[in-house]
């Protein structure tokens, strides 16, 4: 019956219009992959295959597809929004569910964790610190969680000294008052700060005082007291001929430990003089550098495109917190829409590939970035006017077919 065949016509252009039509809803939505609809015709098929004369039946809905091209990425404010730009989707933890995402605008919850709008976690590779650097468990996955407690501080153990002692200096007349040095008593002196065990500042300043040809007497102080070394009051420096540090042998006064007021652990620093010199010109410093620092507070993330993301905190320092997890599947179009444009994983999809981004076929990441929607409205457009003639051609039959029924039962 053609009634039936128009039917099935009507149908399919009305299917093709709502693609269309969600299409052109979702122009502006952050990762969103259009969809085409696909149709195939229909035979009424019996033993022995179809009749040369056969006439079709029709036409249905086979399949409603996802194109997974890349959409046009645009740059915003927040590090923590992520672009992909190449093949792969992010891995989403809801509840123990794995989703998977080209949306990459995420936030901050109540604890800390880096979230989609729905609330999904973003997924990292986690990183261990080890003496050989930094690695990446990539047969594991956790949740980001930005930490909003204060990172540890740490003890200063070393100070760096790069200065030159003027070699044209002589003798001070007044011996060195340990107790209450005097500015008569000492050539050249230089102070910085360092942190004990539990980041509080303390000021540690060094007295040089020559002592005769190529020799000095180095004395430490932090917070005004005098710091031993072998139960000494000072170090030694002696310089060769052409300037250059002769003793202590590699550089270093190591002294003894320094007792806090602040009930920290005790403080020893060694005083590293491998590039002090002693030439003919006046007391300078080119570094004074220690190893310690204070508490920080987290001031914000860093995320390069490998996804490598490192956390920055008030007291100048960075920790690695992991890397981004990647995922891919043999056949993307085979994944379940689910909303909140993220995608289940199905059998038709294949296999869950994880992979770090800027690796294999994994496309690269982009801090401070979105994805935006891969529709073209010019082109949906062009198919909402298609649709439409569709539509109308095929109430047109009904219309004819109507006609020609009632010519049938007018007959006498």
């Amino acid at each position: 019956m053609p009634f039936r065949i128009a039917l099935s016509g009507l149908n399919a252009a009305s299917a093709d219009l709502k693609a269309t039509g969600n299409n052109i809803a979702n122009a502006g939505t952050i990762g969103f992959k259009s969809s085409r609809t696909e149709f195939v015709d229909i035979f009424a098929t019996g033993y022995g295959g179809i009749s040369a004369t056969a006439i079709g039946g029709g036409t249905r809905l086979a399949g409603v597809t996802q194109q997974f091209s890349q959409g046009n990425v645009d740059f915003t404010d927040n590090n923590l929004d992520l672009a992909i730009n190449g093949q792969g989707f992010f891995v989403l933890d809801n509840d123990g569910t794995q989703l998977l995402s080209r949306a990459g605008a995420f936030k901050v919850d109540r604890d800390g964790f880096a979230v989609n709008s729905s609330g999904s976690r973003l997924q990292i590779f986690p990183a261990t610190v080890s003496s050989n650097g930094t690695t990446f468990d990539t047969g594991r996955l956790s949740n980001l969680q930005l930490s909003t407690s204060e990172g540890a501080p740490a003890a200063t153990s070393e100070v760096t000294s790069i200065l030159n002692l003027d070699a044209g200096e002589t003798v001070p007349a007044a011996a060195f008052d340990t107790a209450a040095p005097l500015p008569d008593q000492y050539n050249a002196s230089t102070s910085l700060t360092v942190y004990d065990s539990l980041g509080t500042q303390h000021t540690a300043t060094q007295y040089f005082v020559k002592t005769g040809a190529n020799t000095w007497n180095n004395y430490l102080y932090v917070d005004n007291t005098l710091v031993t070394t072998g139960g000494a009051d000072f170090g030694t420096l002696t310089f060769n001929p052409d300037g250059s540090l002769a003793t202590p042998a590699g550089g270093a006064v190591v002294f003894d430990d320094y007792v806090p007021s602040t009930g920290a652990q005790n403080m020893q620093l060694d005083l590293d003089f491998a590039q002090a010199t002693q030439y003919g010109s006046s007391f300078s410093v080119s570094t004074l550098r220690q190893d310690g620092f204070s508490a920080g507070r987290l001031s914000g993330i860093d995320i390069d495109a490998e996804g490598i993301i490192s956390a920055r905190y008030t007291n100048g320092q960075s920790l690695t917190m992991g890397k981004v997890a990647m995922a891919n599947v043999s056949n993307p179009q085979g994944l379940a829409p689910q909303g909140d444009t993220v995608w289940g994983l199905t059998y038709s999809a294949g296999d869950l590939l994880l992979g770090e981004a800027g690796t294999s076929s994994f496309g690269l990441l982009q801090s401070g970035a979105l994805e935006s929607s891969n529709v073209d409205i010019a082109s949906e457009l062009v198919s909402l006017i298609t649709a439409q003639r569709n539509y109308q051609a095929n109430a047109q039959v009904i219309s004819t077919a109507d006609t020609v029924t009632q010519t049938i039962i007018n007959i006498r």
